[in-house]
């Protein structure tokens, strides 16, 4: 696992990413989902590529419901990629890194 990926919980994450100066790629995941386990890898090689212009951050759904009642998660993974503390796009289920690249890209 990369040490760029952050995660964060309930308590910081306003400061964390909506408080960002950079573009944040919200991961809503938990331990026992099976497609959130297959994106880490990538999640891991973007926070490697895009540190410095971009954050990659985790949230456990399980440990921490408010952030992901506030944000609806109702099927995970789902990313959010938050922009100057708005939504900018998002994406529910496995994809490649490719398409999470793409996201980043278009936020920066």
């Amino acid at each position: 696992m990369s040490d760029k990926v952050m995660h964060v919980g309930d308590a910081d994450f306003d400061a964390v990413v909506l408080g960002s100066s950079e573009p944040v790629l919200v991961d809503f995941w938990a331990e026992w989902c099976g497609p959130c386990k297959m994106i880490a890898p990538a999640l891991d090689e973007l926070a490697d590529t895009y540190a410095g212009k971009a954050r990659i951050v985790k949230v456990n759904v399980d440990h921490n419901r408010a952030s992901a009642m506030k944000y609806h998660v109702r099927s995970i993974p789902m990313l959010l990629l938050f922009k100057n503390g708005q939504i900018h796009s998002q994406q529910i289920g496995a994809v490649g890194k490719a398409q999470l690249s793409q996201m980043i890209d278009k936020a920066l």
